[in-house]
């Protein structure tokens, strides 16, 4: 590992302290050291590259943040099997359970090639509008497609594999893979779902019918989604950080994406642990 890519959340004065530890020790092991744009720019350093380009060149890449800022990486992870270790300098830390006092002995031990991975699945969105592609996301939490502020209930036919499913009538549907189930999933009642299995959980929010429940399919499916509701305030989001408005009679396209996200987990934090520790699982 050559080449380590370093990201760390700009308005958090804890994450740039440590991103300029590490860049400084990193150096010092002959390490060449990719820092994020925003980072870079928040210590005054020169040399920044974007998330995109760290994905395409870093042997190993460290997030400095909480959950969303691993988010934000992952969703440009590509061919390469590139790990990714987060030091949890946020607040849940479900994705970043690794703890900063943690970090330097957590990066040592990776850097001699002792590490777990983790491969987690992602989904590909495609959004059609009159039948051509308009724009396409990549997803590790959820893809959500909801109702605006002044909205009514939405419409949104539903097909699995070319098969119709329902047309579900909703404030609207979240489609989540396993990482996904502790965050928006559960919230709106979905299962907790162990990272490794292989599913693909759609939970319509707010229904308005008894018969529409959460449902588990196949992490192969693929599922479309047409906007029924004409005239509505409807939007897409991606991970809960980026997406678009949709219009009556867009459809959206949800399938497993090629490529997965490798994560790098601490051997002293199971996931059974986190649900423990982070969720009070169990407790009364």
């Amino acid at each position: 590992m050559k080449q380590i890519g370093i990201v760390a959340k700009r308005n958090r004065p804890p994450a740039l302290r440590l991103a300029r530890k590490l860049t400084t020790w990193l150096r010092r092991r002959r390490r060449t050291v990719l820092l994020e744009n925003e980072a870079a720019t928040a210590l005054r350093l020169a040399g920044g590259v974007t998330k995109q380009e760290m994905m395409k060149r870093a042997d190993l890449v460290i997030v400095l943040g909480g959950d969303g800022t691993l988010l934000s990486v992952a969703r440009h992870s590509g061919p390469r099997r590139v790990p990714v270790l987060g030091i949890n300098m946020g607040g849940l830390g479900f994705l970043t359970d690794v703890r900063p006092e943690e970090a330097f002995q957590a990066i040592e031990r990776v850097l001699a090639g002792h590490y777990r991975l983790e491969r987690r699945s992602m989904l590909d969105t495609c959004v059609m509008r009159g039948g051509k592609p308009l724009r396409r996301f990549q997803a590790l939490n959820d893809v959500v497609i909801n109702k605006g502020a002044l909205a009514r209930i939405l419409d949104l036919e539903t097909s699995v594999d070319g098969v119709p499913l329902c047309t579900y009538k909703a404030d609207g549907l979240i489609l989540s893979t396993p990482t996904g189930s502790t965050a928006y999933s559960l919230s709106a009642g979905g299962a907790i779902v162990e990272p490794s299995i292989g599913v693909l959980l759609i939970l319509p929010i707010c229904p308005h019918t008894l018969t529409q429940r959460p449902i588990v399919l196949p992490e192969r499916s693929h599922v479309r989604i047409a906007v029924c509701s004409p005239d509505e305030d409807v939007v897409l989001t991606i991970d809960g950080q980026e997406g678009m408005e949709l219009a009556t009679d867009d459809v959206v396209a949800v399938r497993p994406a090629k490529h997965r996200v490798h994560l790098v987990r601490s051997p002293e934090h199971s996931f059974f642990e986190l649900l423990r520790t982070k969720l009070r699982w169990g407790e009364r």
